[in-house]
This record gives C-alpha cells, sequence and structure tokens, in this order.
C-alpha cells in the first residue's frame, strides 16, 4: 500500500471544493498521475466497448478453414494474439477480461474507501472507547494473511469473484481509516469545527459537514490505489485455481497458461498481454499516489 504523508493543514468545509479543484488541477500537472489516470480511463473504455473490440467469443472454440481446431496459432490476421491450446481466442479473452477488472477494481475500491473513511472518522472524532475498539478491530484485520483469507472464503463458499472483492473490503480498509483518524484528529480542532460546536451544531453535522470534506481527498487516494490492489489479488487468486470458473480474467488467462505451459513452448502471446495489463493497472495506482502526496503534504513540493 502506498505511503501517504499527512496534509499540513485543512480547509473549512466552505472552502472545501475550491480545495478539491485546486488539488485536482496540481495532480494533472504531474506527468505520472496523468500516466495514471490514462491507463484507468484505457481501463474503463475497453471494458465499456467490450463487445465491438472482440473479435470472437472468448469462451468458444475457434475452427480453422479445414475444419480442424485453431489450436495454439501464432499471432495472425484472424486471431490477433494467437489462441490457446483448446482454439480459444486470446484477444478476446483479453478484451473479455479488462470487465471482471473493472467490476473487481471499482466495487473493491468503493467498499475500500467507504469503510475505511467511515471508522477513520468515527474513531478520530470521538476517541476513548470507540477509539480503542475500532483500532483493535484494525490491528486484528491487518494480522490476518491477506492470500490464505480469500482462499479460506472460498473454501466455505464456492469460487466467486465476490470473494475477493469482500477480502479486499475487510482487510485492507484498516490502511485507509487509519490515515483518516489521523487526519480528523487535527481536523476537529479547528478553530470553524470549534466555532460550529458553540453554535449548537450535532456531532454528525459537525462530522459530515465540517470535518469529512476535508478528508475526501484522503479517501480518493486510498480508493485509487485499492483498485490495483484487488485485481492483483483476483489475478493471484485465480491464479492459484481458486477465482470464478464462469468468469474470463486476467488472473484465469494467466492459470491456463501455466496450465498449458505456455512458458515452456514460448507462447508469449498467451501470458504476456495479460501479465501487462495487470502491471500497468497496478503501477496506476501507485502513480496516482505519488501525484497526490505533492497535494497532500506541500512541503515536498520544495
Amino acid at each position: 500500500m502506498a505511503n501517504v504523508q499527512m496534509p499540513a493543514q485543512s480547509l473549512p468545509a466552505g472552502q472545501g471544493g475550491n480545495a478539491f479543484v485546486a488539488g485536482l488541477r496540481r495532480i494533472l500537472r504531474d506527468p505520472f498521475s496523468v500516466a495514471a489516470l490514462v491507463i484507468y480511463v484505457l481501463l474503463v473504455l475497453v471494458a465499456i466497448f467490450a463487445d465491438q473490440l472482440m473479435t470472437h467469443d472468448p469462451t468458444q472454440i475457434q475452427f480453422r478453414a479445414n475444419g480442424r481446431v485453431a489450436t495454439n496459432q501464432p499471432v495472425s490476421e484472424a486471431f490477433l494474439l494467437g489462441t490457446t491450446n483448446l482454439g480459444r481466442d486470446i484477444y478476446s479473452q483479453l478484451i473479455a477480461g479488462s470487465r471482471n477488472a473493472l467490476m473487481v477494481g471499482v466495487t473493491a475500491a468503493i467498499s475500500v474507501a467507504a469503510l475505511g473513511t467511515l471508522v477513520g472518522l468515527l474513531s478520530g472524532y470521538f476517541g476513548g472507547r470507540i477509539d480503542a475498539f475500532l483500532m483493535r478491530l484494525a490491528d486484528v484485520a491487518l494480522a490476518i494473511p491477506f492470500l490464505p483469507f480469500v482462499i479460506v472464503l472460498s473454501g466455505f463458499f464456492r469460487a466467486n469473484t465476490w470473494n475477493v472483492v469482500i477480502a479486499v473490503a475487510l482487510l485492507l480498509w484498516p490502511n485507509t481509516a487509519r490515515v483518516i483518524r489521523s487526519q480528523v484528529l487535527t481536523v476537529k480542532e479547528r478553530a470553524y469545527v470549534e466555532a460550529a460546536r458553540v453554535t449548537g451544531a450535532s456531532d454528525l453535522r459537525i462530522l459530515f459537514v465540517h470535518v469529512a470534506p476535508n478528508i475526501l481527498p484522503l479517501t480518493f487516494l486510498y480508493g485509487s490505489v485499492a483498485i490495483g490492489w484487488a485485481i492483483l489479488t483476483e489475478a493471484a487468486v485465480s491464479f492459484v485455481g481458486f477465482g470464478d470458473p464462469s468468469r474470463i480474467s486476467w488472473g484465469f488467462m494467466l492459470q491456463d497458461a501455466f496450465v498449458s505451459q505456455a512458458l515452456s513452448r514460448g507462447s508469449w502471446n498467451w501470458f504476456l498481454p495479460p501479465g501487462i495489463c495487470i502491471i500497468m493497472v497496478v503501477i496506476a495506482g501507485f502513480f496516482l499516489a505519488r501525484g497526490a502526496e505533492e497535494v497532500l503534504f506541500p512541503k515536498l513540493r520544495s
């Protein structure tokens, strides 16, 4: 998980929108952040227009002109990335896998960001026993080994992509919650928060109207990082054989290529494209975190 420095200062709720826009503009001036956003945009576009981009049914066995199964075909005009040992089009599988990656990444990111932000807000603002209980719960979640936990979930329930989403949400929220909590401890002592408290504003109003807008950049940042982690986790789970067999994913493609000994046969067109796609999405999360560090910690600009 990216190590994000804390913001040097926070702005009142009335200025939260302007601060967010200014921070977004500053992020867009960083070439690494722009590259990360381009990768994410491409992933979304490919997933949306997958039906138009696929040249064959990714699960259907293809045949050559002579009627034989088109097994282990090289890169050609008919098969842009060749075929598998069972005659399935690799390019179409790669495009279809983008939908599964987007679904897993976005769902897990929303879950991690929402749960981590809520826990961080409650823990940092109320403190006391609530803070102690939630932080000890976070310690327990951090102590659980990630991949074995997903495998255990798959053992109790049938192999399903949602197991990955649940595991990511249950085990990655503490990273977000701890950073959010630290920021809330600072923000709640600001003069404008004290002024709202003096005027009789309720704790929930102070928390969600005056405090929450100042920690939204951290929420979006950790959500974007969670996208890469979720996709990487799904690939790892599918590679070891605990993925959803009914879904085409990049991890499933790597597992299929490994079992079929594609590496020993030099079939780079089978295992290299999904591997590159996974790497690029994970790198995008790191790049976005790197660019956001200067916004969250202004001293880094000098």
